[in-house]
């Protein structure tokens, strides 16, 4: 539930005017330094650009500018609370971006929920950015925009409600599973969720190997025998659940390894208690994790939530300024699937020797996360045959 408006609570007072401003990297001090950023020698740089378009990466701040872009759908918690009041959680976002990698971002909110004037929209502002980050957008839509954009536009499309949070996770599991003398392939794996996150985990996991993995969402298992399945979740049924489980997601965690929960809801413990031993749990749900934190540490090895006053939090900040820092270092055309792997390997490596069981994951003020995640995305876009810069 959220709290009534109250313009006096630090809260408030700490959003007013917004959290973002726009400065020059000019010092606009006197007349020669005005004829240089604006005009007339604005102009000797427009008309070189217009002669040859490949100059803007160089002299406008295009290549390494983020557009976070949400039409306001599926925003944290609060779900479909329209464009303005998600503004200022993408400004957020941008402030992220430049605070953990260097990055320019800027949030945009669209008045539209069309999934075609959305993508219209992104492709004919495109031209001002060098990279994309969708936000917020809810499912199913979200996966045709992405698709449709990663195939319109030369620049990195990411959307970080599926990519930041699956990258996280496989870096996470991984080193859960180590720390319980365990591999991804000796794993089964149950996901409660397939939007955005559920789907994009579960994609990301069959790539690193996973030993197994099921898929609920509201109506039980996914699997092929069912008739009410959307595309994705068709895709999903031909390439999990190798076991041939059905039922309800409870049923599943019976001897399961690990839980990872990527939608709203309560798992019960008498579900929780028929797990393997040593399971691993990631109720990932904010602010209420799914499995209450007491329940899953009276059952689990390894607990990670979604909360910042826990232990192992999952946090997308891990990934996504990292992510785009590195794709524009090497001036990537587009993010690969290699190069979320890679993010994954970095973010899990730089734990090391620190590893234990309240500690899978570095925390979000870990100075070595980004730079990390920035020289492996940027190696691996190199490695993939999309990247501009050597």
């Amino acid at each position: 539930m959220t709290q009534p408006f109250d313009p006096t609570s630090p809260v408030f007072r700490s959003h007013e005017g917004g959290k973002l401003v726009v400065r020059s990297t000019l010092p606009l001090t006197d007349r020669d330094a005005l004829s240089l950023a604006y005009t007339p020698g604005v102009a000797e740089v427009s008309a070189a650009i217009a002669a040859d378009e490949s100059l803007a990466a160089r002299y406008t701040w295009r290549s390494r500018l983020v557009a976070v872009i949400s039409d306001g759908t599926a925003v944290l918690g609060l779900g479909d609370i329209g464009p303005a009041a998600a503004l200022p959680v993408m400004e957020g976002k941008a402030a992220l971006f430049e605070q953990f990698a260097g990055v320019n971002a800027v949030p945009i909110v669209l008045s539209t929920t069309d999934t075609a004037e959305i993508i219209d929209t992104v492709v004919r502002i495109a031209p001002s950015f060098g990279g994309i980050n969708l936000e917020d957008i809810s499912a199913p839509r979200c996966f045709e925009i992405e698709e449709r954009l990663r195939e319109l536009l030369p620049i990195p499309v990411f959307h970080d409600d599926q990519h930041g949070t699956a990258i996280v996770v496989l870096a996470a599991l991984r080193n859960a599973a180590t720390v319980t003398g365990r591999s991804l392939g000796d794993l089964r794996v149950v996901v409660s969720g397939a939007g955005a996150a559920g789907v994009a985990c579960t994609k990301i996991l069959l790539a690193a190997g996973i030993g197994d993995i099921a898929v609920a969402d509201s109506r039980g298992i996914v699997h092929a025998g069912r008739t009410d399945l959307t595309p994705v979740k068709q895709e999903l049924a031909a390439k999990t659940n190798v076991a041939g489980l059905t039922g309800s997601c409870e049923d599943a965690l019976a001897g399961a390894d690990v839980y990872l929960g990527v939608s709203a809801g309560v798992v019960p413990e008498s579900a929780v208690a028929r797990m393997a031993d040593n399971a691993i749990i990631f109720a990932l749900a904010n602010p209420t994790p799914e499995v209450h934190p007491d329940i899953a540490h009276r059952h689990a090895a390894v607990v990670a939530t979604g909360r910042s006053d826990l232990p192992n939090q999952i946090n997308n900040v891990l990934a996504f300024p990292g992510m785009f820092a590195g794709a524009f270092d090497a001036g990537a055309r587009s993010i690969t699937e290699g190069m979320k792997l890679a993010a994954a390997d970095a973010i899990g490596q730089v734990v090391g020797a620190e590893l234990r069981p309240e500690y899978i994951v570095p925390t979000p003020f870990d100075g070595r996360v980004a730079p990390a995640v920035r020289a492996a995305v940027a190696e691996q876009a190199r490695r993939d045959g999309v990247a501009r810069l050597s």
